[in-house]
């Protein structure tokens, strides 16, 4: 009997033991969200000009919450036929790893011709200051945008919005709330809510807090929108990136990139993504230019 009570004791503290740990990375995992989602990695922007792009500047911006924010811009360099319009402009938001000074040197190769880019370090990443949240995230895109908008290089019937992996989150909450000529996404995933069950599925729903939501954004928005996937991806499944382009509300096209892993898409895509990008970008331009709409409605 003493040996059979000894055995219940031991399951017991076991259980509890148990219950507790997995109680404790709950609390955990709920208070320190923001951290798995958005490391922030820290790096000064490098200024353009030292490291051979002369058509770049640093800029500062300020959200509306008062984070000071600081990017690159690149000026349009001028087509042919086009020497004193205004230039489109491509809006660009990097994944949760990245930074301004980690990513310009593709930012600068991808850089459509003809078209000015502006990027920007989120809160809490590269040289800008704050702390990153989902809401600061936003506010540093509405920032961006208004700075796009209002110079006078740019044409600002004419402004694309890109968004890679987190960033997939920021283009779409811009372009479902500004005036957007369209949208190029890489790896989207279609709300924190499913990554969280994707990655994370030990733990309860009601944890989560983040919204990063791709789908309900997508169906708002109605310009044309491309979106490229690797198809090995792992972190970020391609039947996510399918979901965001079924549930588009405007025209939309996909590509598969053939062998990329989420972090490889670059690499692997080289030139043929890096052309069918500026062929999306020249179409929709030429249809924005002559007056008309790219979705095809009056």
């Amino acid at each position: 009997m003493l040996a059979v009570y000894s055995r219940f004791m031991l399951a017991l503290r076991l259980a509890v033991g148990l219950a507790f740990g997995y109680a404790l990375l709950v609390l955990l995992a709920w208070r320190f969200q923001e951290r798995l989602a958005f490391p922030a990695p820290r790096a000064g922007v490098p200024d353009p000009k030292r490291v051979g792009v002369e058509n770049g500047e640093r800029i500062e911006l300020t959200s509306a919450d008062g984070t000071k924010l600081v990017g690159w811009y690149l000026e349009a360099v001028k087509l042919a036929g086009h020497p004193s319009q205004p230039a489109p402009a491509l809006l660009w938001f990097y994944g949760n790893g990245e930074n301004v000074a980690a990513i310009w040197p593709v930012v600068r190769e991808f850089q459509p011709p003809g078209t000015a880019v502006l990027v920007v370090d989120y809160p809490g990443y590269g040289g800008s200051a704050g702390r990153t949240t989902e809401a600061g995230l936003y506010a540093a895109a509405d920032a961006a945008y208004a700075f796009l908008a209002a110079r006078r290089d740019v044409d600002p019937r004419l402004i694309y919005v890109y968004g890679r992996s987190l960033g997939s989150a920021v283009a779409t909450h811009t372009a479902a709330h500004h005036p957007t000529a369209a949208l190029i996404l890489e790896s989207p995933f279609t709300s924190a809510g499913a990554m969280a069950r994707h990655l994370y599925s030990l733990f309860p729903r009601f944890v989560l807090t983040l919204g990063l939501d791709n789908l309900t954004n997508i169906r708002r928005i109605h310009c044309p929108t491309l979106v490229f996937h690797g198809d090995a991806d792992r972190l970020v499944p391609p039947e996510m990136g399918l979901e965001v382009a079924r549930a588009a509300g405007g025209p939309v096209e996909v590509v598969l990139i053939h062998g990329a892993g989420h972090n490889e898409t670059y690499a692997i895509g080289g030139r043929a993504y890096r052309d069918k990008m500026w062929e999306f970008v020249a179409g929709t331009a030429a249809v924005g230019r002559s007056g008309g709409r790219a979705d095809g409605k009056p």
